[in-house]
Parts: C-alpha cells; structure tokens; sequence
C-alpha cells in the first residue's frame, strides 16, 4: 500500500499526461503583463500606415504626395514605383500566385493597399494617409464568381491566359485552377444507377476570424552589422523568415523573426501581408525601426478572409438508405489574388475529407478557383485547410438525403458510419484514416440528449403551433464530423516548398529542471501548458520545472509553426518523440550509476528502476547531475536532445454534437436551449484546456452560422468593415455548453494524441445550421443559406406562409 501511496504521490507531482493542470501563461495574461507586438517600442521607431483604395475594381492614374510629405513629422510616402527598382511591389503568395505588395497600375478590391506613409508618430501616419491624392477611374467591378468565369472584363491583367496556372489549365482568365480527387466516373455513374439521388448547392458564405489581436510587425534594420530582427503577430515564424530572406535578398542567418504573446490567430496570421514588406523596405530605407499595426477596419476589409464556398452536391443512396456515390463541384471565391495557405499539393486544402465519418463507397470532389474583386486570403480560420468547408457540406447534404428518403436522420447516420473494425480506413478520396468508434460516440451523445423525447417533443411542437397554440419551432441539430489535421507528411504537405515537419529541442539541467523549445507559437492554446506535461510524461520531470520556449527563430529550431490543429499532432509528438531520446541517454546513466546492465532497468514514473529490486533506483533530477558531474565512459556530458518529426500520417479527430434550438418564427430570433458536445481527440493531455479550447471553437461557430459575414454589395464595397456589423457574441448570446467525450488513440502518434482545438468550430457551425433547418423541415424547408440571422430565419418563415 505504501508503494502505491508513493507512486500515486509522484504522479501527481509530476503533473503531466491527464492532469487538469492551470494554464502557466494565464498568471501574466490576467495581470496585463502580456508582451504584444504594439508593446514593442525602440529608442527612434517610426510608424507606417497605408493609403487604401475605396474601389474594388479600378485603374490609377496617379498618385501625388506632395501635401502629405509637407506634413512635418512624415518621413517618407512608398509606392509601388518605388518598391520596383528593389523588385518588391509583387510578392509570392503561399498559393504559388503573386500578389501586390503596393498596387501596380490598378486596384482588385476595396481596401488594398496603395502607398504606405512612414511617420514619426502614428496619428501624423493617420493624418498623412488622408492628404495622399489618387485619381482613379473605375472598372467594372465582379464579386459574383459565377459571373467571374463568364465576363469579358480581365481582372489579372498581369497574368498571361495563355500559361497554365500554378495548378495546370486555366480555362478562362479570371480561373486559377480546377483541382480534382476521386474517380469522376465511378462516381456518376453509382449516382445515375442509384434508387435515391439528392441534390443541393450548399454555400459557405465569405467570414472572418477577426482576432482580438489585429496583425502588425516591428522591423528593424542595423546597418552596421546588416541583421534585421522582425518582430510579429506571426503562426508561423521560421517560414516568415524564409520568406523574409527570398523576398529582401537579405542572408536568412542575418534575420531574426520574433513572434512575442499573440492575442489570437485562427489562421488569420499564417501568410505574409504588405504591411510586413513595407515595414521591412521603410526599416532599410531610413535605417530605423518601423512598426506598423492594423486598425480592426483595415484587418476586416483587407487582412486575409475565410470560407466562400459554393458547393455543388449530389449524394446516392438505396431505398433502404444506405450512400452509394458522392459527387461534389466547388466555385471557390478566392479574391483578387489566390493568397490561401494550404498545403502546395492541394489548392483546395484537405477538402477531400468531404466524405465526412460516412463509408462511400466512390466519390469526386473538382474545385474551381476563381478570381473576383474581393479580398484575398482564404485562411484556415480554425480549421484544417478548408476542413470546416467538407464537414458542413457532408453533413448539409445528409440532412437533404434524409428528407429525401423521409428518414430520421439520426438513423441515416448510424447505418453509413465507418464501423470501428473498418480502421484504418482508405476513404474514397485518398485518405487513411487512423482511428475511430463512431457508432459509441453517436449512441452516448443521442442518449444524453434523450433524442427520443427531443423527437416526440419537437412533433408535438409542430401540432401545437398548426393550432396557433405556440409561436415558437423546435430544431435538433445532428452533426457527426471528422476532422484531419496534423499537417503533416512531408510526402505530402509543404508550404513553399518547406516540408511540415516540426521539432523541439530539450535541455536537462545540472538541477534537474528543463528547458524545451519548439518551432510552434502559441496564440492562446496553452502551449506552455500541455507541452510541459507531454514531456513531464516523457522525462520524468515535473511539469513545473519545465520551461517551454517558442517564436524566436535564434533560439528555436525550425519549425513550421501554429495551425491547422497541428501543435499536439506534429509538434507534439517531436517533443515526446525527443524526450524520449533524453531518457534513453539517462537510462545508460543510470545503469553506470547503479552498476547494472542498461537492460536490467525499468521506467517507473520519474526514476529507473533495477527490475526486481524497486529500493534501488536513480530518479531523473540524480542522472540530471551525474550527467555534468562525472565521466561516464562512451558517453558525452550532459543530457540534451533534438527531434524533427515527420508524422507519417495525419491524425483524425472525430466528435458528436447536437444543437437543440427554439425559433420564435415572428421576430426570427433564436434561443439554444441545449447544446451537447463530444469530442474524441485521442489521448487526452489536460482535460481543463481541451474543455477551454471546446468552448471558445463552439462560439465562433455560433458566430459563424447565426449571423457572422464579410458581406460586398454589387459595387465591391465591403459592407461589415466594422464591430458594428461583423457579428461576435458576448457573454449574452453565447449559450451553456456541454462537453463529453470518448478517447480512441492514434496508433502512429507517439503518445496517441490527435488534436482538438478547431474541432468545436469544424463540428459546430453545420449542428447550429442543421439546427435552424432542421426547425423548419416539416414546413417543407431543404435548404437555405447561412448566416442564419434574425431577417434570414424571419424570411425563412415568411416565405414558407407562418407569419399568415
């Protein structure tokens, strides 16, 4: 009993694979003790800001900065005339495309970027960007990208139609590409010969992930030693840096890349925006820092936007209900540049996971990208390259294909789940998915919720309100999603040619404490947190002596940073996989230590220990000091170790979650009476920080679906440029949650860990949606369009005849 008592005393020192331990960071966040970008202030730094076209579609005639440069205090107006002889007006994009650093000849969306003013003071900056005169004559302007590939009007004027684009043909000159997955012919011809067919256009409309944070950098250039230190709002550091070098010609060892504490990314601060080149350029030029920060206008109009998806579906089943085909075109609006950060091999991101948690048995899935006078981007916004997108059309047109075969479609789910003994599972569009227990998860989460009497009340709500007894509808909202994230495999996922590996390197101390950097850059997730319990698991040493580092490309090793839920998956793994590699070295120390053969001991917890005799052992913080102590023949001092993992698949998160909602059909305004949410992630690192992750993912998915839209009119101007009109909940619109789960390990990740963290948001939006639907369905709705605001619901009951 003693023993027992010991070891459950040390694992709970330990603190590490499990435990609900509190965020570490959270102690200088809530005492306002953060460093941020804006908190960055060097002896002579100057500020940028930019000149920005109100046009979305227009061609300039000249720009004159006379009045502006006699505004003392502004030191100098950028154009893009100036960036030419340093060829820096165009720069890549992540996509393999090219984009304006400073418009050239013409502007391709409201709000890009003009002339960049340099400043002694930022309100001088502001000032000097209003006396800026441009004359401009208008052009046509395209939001619609169906109308993009029909139009005489060229939008990509420097693009040659003649040339196929990064990703083949093009095949009209406002067309980026058109990417494929599955067999087309297979697919067609399971859905002609099927007994039920569905069809459904399914729209993702444009959003925003609008972090707290707005993007922003400090460059600055010492010309006496030629470094040049950056310092910003970046997820991805080391690839910022890379980017840096190729873009300024500077030697990449002669560029330090910081990103200090983030106030959120979401994707959003993945790829490279002007305001970074033009800092960088203005820091050479005057031989100052510069910094330059977003205004929350400026990061909705112009800063990289999410989603914009039309999804063209067609889904077979037999009578009985069980899929045979799937069959999905996407017209997918990019903006004026193809600036998305997906993965180089896949244009459309990881949207082939579109045949969701079903066995197809074929599929296809063909996108278009197309060219439109909008803001570019096309981020992740807490997803897995456009996973969000396949989730909410999978689980769209399954709700279409129960109403289809006037079944219940909870039941339609059940009978299409990849069983448990199918895994691995070779999906239809090339995926390998590593693990899984649908049909669990679906029956605890169906039974917590009583989905029976949820069935029956919600009838009984439908008799009572054909009475006119009640104004108010039922809606349950199903979604069953499975998520793929982890990028990934250097076989297949890059960006810029930079394989997304990730790597962390760990330092035992003579005390036994630790230090352990990673290629990551936290923008909340916790990361000093549950990467310190990975290795606390891992090496033995409390989770409290152990410092994590991220975010400076001079100390940290090359990573390709923070998205797409791949921290846990990815970087993760490289620290279990190098603490690992730390406790093989101590576990020779410790055989010489204890005069026995490396072979003879056992890990227990935090020490060695001689097999069959637990009185003698060396515990870590002992192999700790005898590493730089004593000379230990065939081994070098110290404990110190480096991993650079390539996972050798991606991880597949799954959940089940279910939206019970009430819709007073009057006033079209809502109320989430319940909301239930199961995750599975696999091995559960802090159960506290997962519960924290679940709910934050939960309401911007409740954003997303019930009102949440970067919104253009006919002329390109956008029309939810502020918080005024761009929808984030508060306290008062965000409902109670619960969470739940259930755990199936990866079997290929080290220590069985999957990711969670844009779960909630992937699995979210289509259980609010489906919800709204769901509400309306035996009034004869299909199908509408999200966001489902309070005038779309109250015309959705208007036009269906309820307000009669």
């Amino acid at each position: 009993m003693k023993d027992f008592d010991d070891r459950e005393e040390r694992v709970g020192k330990l603190k590490g694979l499990g435990c609900a331990r509190k965020r570490v960071e959270d102690a200088r966040f809530t005492q306002g003790k953060g460093n941020y970008v804006d908190d960055v202030k060097l002896p002579g730094m100057l500020f940028g800001d930019f000149v920005r076209s109100p046009y979305a579609h227009a061609r300039i005639k000249s720009i004159d900065a006379t009045a502006a440069l006699e505004l003392p205090g502004v030191i100098a107006v950028l154009t893009a005339e100036d960036l030419k002889p340093l060829n820096l007006h165009w720069m890549p994009t992540l996509a393999g495309d090219k984009q304006m650093v400073l418009a050239d000849g013409k502007v391709l969306f409201q709000g890009q970027e003009v002339a960049f003013v340099v400043a002694e003071d930022r309100y001088i900056a502001a000032d000097a960007i209003e006396l800026v005169e441009v004359d401009y004559e208008d052009l046509p302007v395209i939001v619609d990208p169906f109308e993009a590939l029909t139009t005489d009007v060229v939008l990509r004027e420097d693009l040659d139609t003649s040339e196929p684009g990064a990703h083949g043909p093009r095949k009209h000159h406002n067309h980026i590409f058109l990417w494929e997955e599955g067999d087309k012919t297979a697919t067609e011809q399971a859905i002609e010969s099927s007994e039920v067919v569905a069809e459904e256009m399914v729209y993702y409309h444009r959003t925003h992930p609008c972090p707290l944070e707005t993007c922003g950098c400090v460059a600055s250039m010492d010309k006496v030693n030629g470094k040049l230190t950056l310092w910003g709002t970046f997820q991805a550091p080391h690839v910022v840096r890379t980017v840096a070098s190729l873009l300024s010609g500077i030697a990449e060892h002669d560029i330090r890349v910081i990103s200090p504490d983030i106030g959120g990314g979401f994707g959003n601060k993945v790829g490279v925006y002007p305001g970074y080149v033009c800092a960088i350029v203005a820091s050479i030029v005057t031989g100052k820092p510069v910094k330059w920060i977003e205004d929350r206008m400026d990061n909705l109009m112009a800063t990289a936007f999410a989603r914009d998806y039309w999804m063209k579906g067609r889904i077979s089943a037999t009578k009985e209900g069980k899929i045979t085909g799937l069959h999905c075109h996407v017209t997918a609006d990019h903006g004026a540049f193809d600036a998305c950060a997906d993965p180089t091999k896949f244009p459309a991101g990881f949207f082939h996971i579109c045949t969701g948690s079903y066995d197809i048995p074929v599929a296809y899935v063909g996108v278009d990208g197309v060219y439109t006078n909008k803001a570019p981007g096309g981020v992740a916004y807490r997803c897995s390259f456009r996973v969000t997108e396949a989730a909410y059309f999978i689980e769209r047109m399954i709700e279409v294909l129960a109403i289809e075969l006037n079944m219940d479609a909870a039941e339609l789910r059940r009978i299409n789940f990849i069983r448990a003994d199918q895994f691995p599972y070779h999906s239809a569009l090339g995926w390998e998915y590593d693990s899984g227990d649908y049909h669990t998860a679906w029956d605890k989460a169906l039974a917590a919720v009583d989905y029976e009497g949820l069935r029956k009340e919600q009838a009984e709500r439908v008799e009572a309100f054909k009475r006119g007894e009640t104004r108010t509808l039922l809606g349950i909202g199903l979604t069953h999603f499975t998520e793929i994230v982890g990028a990934g495999p250097v076989k297949n996922c890059d960006i810029l040619g930079m394989g997304m590996f990730d790597s962390c390197e760990i330092r035992i101390h003579p005390t036994g404490s630790a230090t352990a950097r990673l290629g990551t850059i936290s923008q909340g997730q916790g990361h000093a947190t549950t990467f310190g319990q990975i290795l606390a698991s891992e090496i033995g040493i409390s989770s409290d002596n152990i410092t994590i580092e991220e975010g400076d490309t001079d100390t940290a090793p090359y990573g390709l940073g923070t998205y797409g839920s791949r921290s846990t998956p990815v970087a993760g793994a490289a620290a279990a996989m190098a603490g690992r590699k730390i406790r093989a070295k101590a576990q020779m120390i410790a055989a010489y230590l204890l005069e026995v053969h490396d072979g003879d001991l056992e890990w227990d917890i935090d020490r060695f220990v001689v097999k069959g005799a637990p009185d003698r052992f060396k515990t870590m913080t002992e192999i700790a000091y005898a590493a730089y102590n004593q000379a230990i023949p065939g081994l070098e001092p110290g404990l110190e170790a480096v991993s650079y993992y390539d996972p050798p698949n991606m991880t597949y998160p799954f959940g089940a979650y279910i939206c019970v909602m009430e819709i007073d059909v009057d006033t079209g305004e809502h109320k989430i009476r319940q909301f239930y949410a199961l995750d599975d992630c696999g091995t559960r690192i802090n159960p506290m920080v997962i519960e924290g992750q679940v709910h934050g993912g939960l309401t911007e998915a409740l954003a997303i679906a019930m009102g949440q839209e970067i919104a253009y009119d006919d002329l390109g101007n956008c029309k939810t440029g502020t918080l005024m009109d761009f929808f984030l909940p508060t306290a008062v619109e965000t409902p109670h949650y619960t969470t739940d789960h259930t755990e199936t390990p990866s079997p290929h990740h080290p220590i069985g860990a999957k990711g969670v963290g844009e779960s909630p948001n992937v699995g979210g939006v289509p259980a609010f949606s489906n919800a709204v639907h769901d509400a309306f369905r035996a009034f004869g709705l299909r199908q509408s369009h999200m966001p489902h605001d309070h005038w779309r619901v109250w015309k959705i009951a208007h036009d269906l005849g309820l307000h009669g």
